[in-house]
Order: C-alpha cells, then sequence, then structure tokens
C-alpha cells in the first residue's frame, strides 16, 4: 500500500493528535445530532445505543478486498446503492443498564481523530448518562478507535468510576515489545511503530484500572465474552443475555455491511492476522445466521442492530428496522 493512502486511511488503528485529526475527511461533522441515542429492552436489561460519530475509508482499496479486482469490488457497490469512493464506518456504542451498574462496551475515538468522531461524552449526556455513571467499560479489543475515548489529551480519566475489563490476550500483546504484525497486510513499520507505541501508552495509564478475562468469561450475569481472533488476537465477541434474550456484539468481526457479508474471505487491512480474522468471520456469521441471534455491530450503519441471514453461499446483513427514532 502506497505510504500516503495509509497515512490517510490509519485513523481506525493508530495514532492520535493533530496528525490524525486529518482523517476525519469530508465526513467531519462540526456538531453531533440532536438525538444520538436509541433505546431498547433486552429481557430485564435496559439498553442504549450512543454514536461516538463516523469515519471515513478512501479509496475502499486497498484497504478492504486487497488483491480482488477493483471490477467486482466497484460492481457490489454500485449494484447496492453505495459510494465506489469510500466506505462509511459507523462507531455505535451499546450502553447497558444491569441493576446498579452502567456498563459500556468500547469507547469510540476520543480526542485525536477530528470533530467526525468522539462524540462519546456528548452522546451520553443526550441520552441522560454522565461519565461520571459509568461503573465498568469492557473493551473488546485494543484498536484506538475502540479505547481512544478512554482518555482525555491530558490523560487524565474520561470514566473516574469505571473499571475497564480486558482481555487477557490481547494486553499481553499489546504490551510485548514487538507484537506479531507479520501475517496482516499493514506493513509500514514506521506506522505500526506509531500504533504500537500509542497502544502501549494508553494501557500502560490505564493499568490501574485493568481487570482481565478470558474466554468464556461471565460478567455479572448479562454478559458472556468470547474469542474471536483474527482482526486482533484477544479480539472479543460480547454476548448480552437477560430472561432468555441475547443479542451479539460482533466488535470489529465486520466493517462493512455490504462488502463483507456478501464476501467473508474479502479481507479488511487493519486485521493483524488477514487468514485467521476470514476464517472466524465464516464461522461467526455461521453461527449468528442458524441460530438466528440479534446482533449489534459496532461499524455498521446506525444504530447497528440487525440479523445475519444465509445467502446462497455467504451471507447478507438484514438490519432491524423501526416505525420512529429513538
Amino acid at each position: 500500500m502506497e505510504r500516503r493512502v495509509l497515512l490517510k486511511n490509519i485513523f481506525l488503528l493508530a495514532i492520535t493528535g493533530p496528525a490524525a485529526a486529518a482523517f476525519a475527511g469530508p465526513s467531519a461533522r462540526a456538531a453531533a445530532p440532536t438525538r444520538p441515542f436509541h433505546h431498547f429492552r433486552l429481557g430485564k436489561l435496559d439498553l442504549t445505543v450512543v454514536t461516538d460519530g463516523s469515519l471515513r475509508m478512501s479509496p475502499v482499496q486497498p484497504s478492504f478486498a486487497a488483491g480482488v479486482p477493483a471490477a467486482a469490488v466497484d460492481s457490489l457497490l454500485k449494484n447496492s446503492f453505495r459510494s465506489q469512493e469510500a466506505v462509511e464506518l459507523g462507531i455505535n456504542i451499546l450502553a447497558i443498564r444491569a441493576e446498579r451498574r452502567l456498563i459500556l462496551v468500547d469507547t469510540g475515538c476520543g480526542a485525536g481523530f477530528g470533530s467526525g468522531s468522539g462524540w462519546l461524552p456528548a452522546s451520553l449526556a443526550d441520552a441522560g448518562m454522565r461519565p461520571a455513571d459509568v461503573t465498568d467499560i469492557v473493551i473488546t479489543h485494543a484498536h484506538p478507535d475502540h479505547i481512544g475515548g478512554l482518555l482525555k489529551p491530558d490523560n487524565s480519566l474520561v470514566f473516574p468510576q469505571a473499571q475497564v475489563h480486558i482481555s487477557d490476550i490481547e494486553y499481553k500483546f499489546w504490551m510485548q515489545d514487538a507484537p506479531d504484525f507479520s501475517k496482516s497486510s499493514l506493513n509500514n513499520t514506521d506506522v505500526l511503530r506509531q500504533i504500537i507505541g500509542s497502544t502501549h501508552a494508553a494501557l500502560k495509564t490505564l493499568k490501574p484500572r485493568l481487570q482481565f478475562f478470558g474466554d468464556g468469561d461471565e460478567l455479572w450475569g448479562c454478559i458472556r465474552l468470547e474469542k474471536a481472533a483474527g482482526h486482533t488476537p484477544g479480539h472479543t465477541l460480547v454476548h448480552i443475555f437477560s430472561d432468555g434474550e441475547e443479542l451479539v456484539h460482533i466488535a470489529d468481526l465486520l466493517h462493512s455491511d455490504v462488502l463483507q457479508f456478501a464476501h467473508p474471505d474479502w479481507g479488511f487491512y487493519g486485521d493483524t492476522d488477514g487468514a485467521q480474522a476470514a476464517a472466524t468471520r465464516r464461522k461467526v456469521l455461521a453461527g449468528l445466521a442458524a441460530s438466528k441471534t440479534r446482533v449489534f455491530a459496532y461499524h455498521l450503519p446506525w444504530p447497528g442492530i440487525g440479523h445475519a441471514r444465509k445467502k446462497e453461499e455467504n451471507y447478507e446483513w438484514i438490519v432491524e428496522s423501526y416505525p420512529i427514532p429513538g
């Protein structure tokens, strides 16, 4: 990948600070919408989706589907009535009220990526929640668009009362002196050094707040964690359950509702292990489609709720619809 293109698109993975602000691109907005939340029930749980904004990836290739003929990618996007110039990624944050706990799953970009993102504190306020009310944060993986919202620019805590829960595998991966990116298409050593350094520094700052979980662990009688490696070694799905109902937060299993449901093998350059990520996508999608389990997706179009359905040899995303906003 050309360095010019790589630096333009690195907002999903990498550096924070002034350089990253440029990555917001044409989709940057001056302010969040006036009602950036969607509230619903899951058994006895109160769930709310709030937005951290959005990120824009342009051009589509090679960030997606590297090595796939451009005509095939363009045709799929065009026939799906989508832009052939860019993929717009939502940043959907799930808040869970469980008795006396207020739990967030991931925290968005924080202040590092321009005015098109970093909306989480304002969005929580619009939904009637304060950062000081958050008791727990579950981190699906440690990319900066998922942990960036934990710290302010001065490295103080955004959520001063919250314990932060992260996979032990994920933590150990990023805290190594030289994390292994040999199976990733992200191979620019200068950029990787910045990514690793940024994430390492954030996790070091957060260490006193960190609690570690393993594959299959349950928290608070309403969350089960499932390792889904490939995007990162400790990338985790979050199963939320109550009174026989379930919602699966798939984190960064997929970044496009068009490209990667129709072609789970079409890679994403941010995957630490591209082949493993593709195999995990296929396995998880097969299970979700067979069980017809409701899905929440971090990066799919707002509010990121729907179902995976089998379509020929692959899959499609069926969006959950609502008669009115809210």
